[in-house]
């Protein structure tokens, strides 16, 4: 079996280092890194890193290493900081003003409101499908549990500096797009290129990059992108997600290839466990997606890395899972960790996510490469039925 290359885009909110609040620093930050691997945002409290596509683990898991460093490096340089979260603790709107150019006028002019508020930060996961037909069809397979890929990256509890009670408060933002929200089934590339060609044509969308729908066919890439995820404050967090969606889309082309039925979960019910999603993380229930019936985000998020073994062990990913899901569900989601440290005030919030951010341990070389010869028995040790 080829191994898929997977690449990362990781959104960051810039933060003054005295007061934690947003600082629209972006284009003086963007000045001090490489030309290669940073692109400014739409808000100027915002930018952008880029990893390359990588098939091994640890290769994709030191790069973002990489670029988060020299980002922070070059924060520290003029005086602030960074913070990966879908989020930011301590805010205004008027702390992140809108990028300069007519594409960024456009939008505050046409979303109004909704465009205003667009203060957030994603984790978007690309990986390569060379064969449009074939990834338009796949999209059908890996829908319906991409919600549990953003109870993992829960990371947004904070709204202009109030609790929402929410763990992803970015994912509520976000649906609020025209274009955002559940991919739809698509029998072809071409009834995928329709679809976008028709919502352009209407005015509702400005372009092919304004499609926000949570999976999609890379506009620019021959790969399958995955846009529904919280910025994630631990670089593990965000190479778990990488490798876990590469596992979907293997196994989402598998079907696809063999020409099987495509599974057909209604719209309601993806917009339903999306909500949950972001509504518990990983402190309460999820959609289960092979049942619809509600169940412990523990024994869902088992459950998937139990159905995905056989993959994760191919592309030797399945240890370094094991121990980081292992890892977020004994110590709870990222929004979960902020609301404790952050009683009373969200500023202590703005400084555990700084640290988490650009902090990064050691891990074992077996954690990072594994490859087939495991045996099914040995795929999880951790039985979902079992599991308190």
């Amino acid at each position: 079996m080829s191994i898929r290359t997977v690449g990362v885009e990781e959104e960051f909110h810039i933060v003054d280092r005295r007061t934690g609040r947003l600082s629209p620093a972006g284009t003086e930050l963007l000045a001090e890194l490489p030309t290669v691997g940073f692109t400014g945002e739409a808000k100027e409290a915002s930018i952008e890193t880029n990893s390359e596509p990588h098939t091994e683990l640890a290769d994709l898991r030191a790069d973002l290493i990489r670029s988060r460093t020299l980002l922070a490096r070059a924060a520290e340089k003029i005086g602030v900081a960074v913070i990966a979260s879908g989020t930011a603790p301590l805010m205004d709107l008027a702390d992140s003003p809108q990028g300069a150019g007519d594409r960024y006028a456009w939008l505050k002019r046409d979303y109004a409101l909704v465009g205003d508020e667009q203060v957030v930060c994603g984790l978007h996961v690309h990986v390569g499908v060379e064969d449009r037909d074939v990834a338009a069809r796949a999209m059908a397979w890996i829908s319906p549990h991409l919600p549990t890929l953003l109870a993992l990256s829960a990371s947004s509890p904070y709204w202009l500096g109030d609790n929402t009670g929410y763990a992803s408060w970015r994912n509520m933002l976000w649906q609020r797009w025209p274009s955002a929200g559940p991919a739809d089934t698509f029998a072809s590339a071409q009834e995928y290129d329709a679809m976008l060609e028709g919502m352009v044509r209407s005015g509702v969308i400005l372009d092919a990059g304004m499609h926000y729908q949570d999976l999609r066919l890379s506009s620019h890439l021959p790969t399958l992108e995955m846009r529904l995820c919280d910025a994630c404050p631990d670089v593990d967090t965000s190479v778990l997600i990488a490798v876990l969606f590469r596992a979907l889309v293997q196994r989402g082309v598998r079907a696809a290839e063999s020409g099987a039925r495509q599974p057909m979960l209604s719209p309601a019910w993806l917009r339903a466990a999306t909500w949950r999603a972001a509504r518990s993380g990983l402190e309460g229930l999820l959609i289960d997606p092979t049942t619809m019936a509600t169940d412990s985000a523990r024994t869902v998020i088992w459950q998937l890395i139990e159905d995905l073994g056989p993959d994760l062990v191919a592309a030797g990913d399945l240890a370094f899972v094991r121990t980081v899901a292992r890892r977020m569900l004994d110590g709870g989601s990222s929004a979960a960790r902020q609301l404790r440290v952050a009683n009373p005030s969200p500023r202590a919030a703005v400084e555990l996510l700084r640290e988490q951010t650009i902090t990064f341990s050691e891990l074992p070389a077996a954690l990072v490469k594994e490859r087939a010869g495991t045996a099914k028995s040995d795929l999880v040790d951790e039985s979902p039925t079992l599991v308190a």
